[in-house]
């Protein structure tokens, strides 16, 4: 409600499940000096239909403790820029992954007040979201998370490595599969 306060003209848009849901909100944004229009609740659609209505947003504002993960790769795929505050979790810090591998690795945060700070600036300043946008943009034919020969291949020097290591008489252990990969990517 702070960032909703802070950056004036904005809406939060929630997934429409329940009429006492929606009423609880409102009446909560209310008593937090947000004006209840201002969440905006939409059903759920198709798959296409919901891609393409992503593509509205401004910014998706993910959560703690449990990040985004499908819902934040759609809105990557979309072109929506993802904000996230890094958990301490596997499933607070997905969202974190998912930047990293799309090189928007400044959209992770690492306090709720930095979070804040962070969506409020994106808010005020359309200069920035839109070289945020820009960036994704850029980025999504030529970074890891939607490259899947690369992943592919990544995958399989992986399960190479594995094999030869159980060869070796080895058991598990770490290794870097972009250090196992000879040439470009």
């Amino acid at each position: 409600m702070r960032v909703l306060r802070a950056v004036e003209g904005s809406v939060l848009w929630l997934l429409e499940t329940n009429a006492a849901m929606e009423g609880n909100l409102k009446r909560e944004a209310a008593r937090r000096g947000v004006g209840g229009e201002r969440l905006i609740f939409s059903r759920g659609m198709p798959l296409a239909e919901h891609l393409s209505r992503h593509q509205l947003a401004d910014l998706f504002l993910d959560t703690l403790p449990y990040n985004a993960h499908t819902t934040a790769s759609d809105a990557l795929w979309s072109g929506v820029p993802v904000l996230t505050c890094r958990g301490s979790t596997f499933a607070g810090r997905v969202a974190d992954s998912l930047l990293r591998a799309i090189g928007l690795k400044e959209l992770v945060t690492r306090s709720l007040d930095e979070y804040e700070r962070t969506a409020v600036a994106i808010g005020k300043e359309p200069n920035v979201l839109a070289d945020l946008k820009s960036k994704l943009q850029r980025n999504r034919g030529t970074y890891p998370l939607f490259d899947t020969p690369r992943y592919t291949r990544d995958l399989e020097a992986a399960y190479v490595e594995m094999w030869r290591r159980h060869q070796q008489g080895k058991g598990p252990g770490r290794f870097r599969v972009d250090q196992l990969m000879r040439g470009p990517k």
